[in-house]
């Protein structure tokens, strides 16, 4: 299925289609077609047959939703103690200067967690949860 603006599901939809999925494994239990279904349904025939497969494939569990397919976001116990972490400083990760950049940051959410964000996705998380941006000034020597 494609979305115009790029954007999914919402969780009540997301929701709502898992409900439709499960309709349609009661009815493939009871030997309909697979036309039938989709016309009971109100779905394409080719939806109902790629759910019939994964029904045949991993049962009723093949046809639940996966979930949000957005990154995994870090939990407030995580985001606490990645905040510890930088307030450590970058020497005492490694780097060799005391600038933290967005990619040093990504790399240690990795390093600490495993889990991956993209620089921007960094950026988000930070400001979600009160860190601005700084650039330090320099002084004329």
């Amino acid at each position: 299925m494609r979305y115009a603006q790029g954007g999914g599901l919402t969780d009540a939809e997301r929701t709502m289609r898992e409900r439709l999925r499960l309709q349609a494994v009661e009815r493939f239990e009871s030997g309909q077609k697979n036309a039938e279904v989709a016309a009971a349904l109100r779905i394409s025939v080719r939806s109902v047959e790629r759910w019939r497969r994964a029904c045949r494939e991993g049962g009723e569990a093949g046809v639940l939703s996966k979930g949000s397919p957005g990154r995994p976001r870090l939990n407030e116990v995580q985001v606490a103690r990645l905040e510890r972490e930088l307030e450590r400083g970058p020497l005492a990760h490694g780097w060799t200067d005391q600038r933290w950049t967005l990619a040093r940051i990504k790399t240690l959410i990795g390093r600490l967690f495993h889990v991956s964000y993209t620089v921007e996705g960094t950026w988000r998380l930070l400001k979600r949860h009160g860190w601005s941006w700084q650039q330090p000034t320099r002084r004329a020597i």
